[in-house]
């Protein structure tokens, strides 16, 4: 007991943190210490049984949320008589302090927007100024998305996690995939010879994409999509079906295939359309341009 007022006496004659400070300082470290041992504990329990990724995930994340606040409200309560002498010296920082902080101050507080607003949500597909990709994790200070790439390269995973501070999402234009539902309109183009039979091509290629099992489902799935969207959001269609528009290019017909799909389904669906067409091209029955 000697020595370890002793070695207290002499960290305060370095510091100038008188014993009762630092009493309570190395409670608070023991505090954040043993709950977070515990919270780490729990986790390794649950996923020694038999749950999914997405469960564990999520499991993880709100023990991790309650570990954070038992210590904020444990912390609370032992510095509670501490607390006006704590703001007094707070309020002596300097501005130098200030502006440094001030970008951590923003996350902060971008955090807290996040998750009270949510603008978008873990798995969802969101683009951040130039940036693309599907929210892996989202905590206080930054979200982390997986990288996906553009449309003209079926926006497929590069398998890069990308980490971005909360507040881009007050200084970048954000994009949302799936915060009024999951599907987004998709394109493609198809040309055939000028010369062809415009009806029966155009009849095949409807055939074509009415028979893909994951258009075909998509319609029903958008009616209570939208349903569920409308009070918060003034969106409607008057057509979810899939629908190909004809036109003239270059001394050849170009149609327009426009259809809904699953942002992470639609290079999956085109290379399909794209299989059946070149199976029925071959077949005679779409006379496919070539230049």
């Amino acid at each position: 007991m000697d020595e370890l007022n002793v070695l207290m006496n002499t960290f305060r004659e370095m510091t100038g943190i008188n014993n009762e400070y630092l009493i309570l300082i190395i409670i608070s470290i023991l505090i954040i210490v043993i709950i977070k041992a515990i919270s780490k504990v729990i986790n390794k329990l649950y996923k020694i049984k038999d749950h999914s990724g997405r469960d564990k995930f999520k499991f993880t994340q709100r023990c991790n949320l309650i570990s954070n606040i038992i210590i904020i409200f444990t912390i609370f309560i032992i510095w509670e008589k501490h607390l006006s002498n704590i703001v007094t010296i707070v309020s002596f920082i300097s501005a130098g302090a200030t502006i440094a902080l001030r970008e951590v101050i923003l996350n902060l507080f971008a955090g807290i927007y996040i998750k009270a607003a949510k603008p978008f949500g873990v798995e969802d597909r969101i683009e951040v100024g130039e940036t693309k990709g599907d929210v892996v994790l989202i905590n206080s200070m930054s979200f982390k998305i997986l990288e996906v790439g553009d449309r003209v390269n079926g926006e497929q995973s590069s398998g890069i996690i990308i980490n971005i501070p909360n507040s881009a999402i007050f200084s970048e234009h954000l994009k949302n995939y799936n915060i009024a539902f999951k599907y987004i309109w998709s394109e493609m183009k198809v040309s055939v010879n000028l010369d062809a039979d415009i009806n029966k091509s155009k009849n095949k290629l409807y055939e074509i994409i009415n028979k893909n099992e994951i258009i075909k489902s998509i319609p029903k799935k958008m009616d209570k999509a939208l349903d569920a969207a409308s009070s918060n959001y003034r969106i409607y269609y008057n057509n979810l079906k899939p629908i190909i528009y004809t036109e003239y290019v270059d001394n050849h017909i170009e149609f327009t295939l426009r259809f809904l799909v699953h942002p992470k389904k639609e290079r999956i669906v085109i290379d399909n359309l794209w299989i059946e067409i070149i199976k029925e091209a071959q077949k005679g029955n779409i006379d496919l341009y070539k230049k």
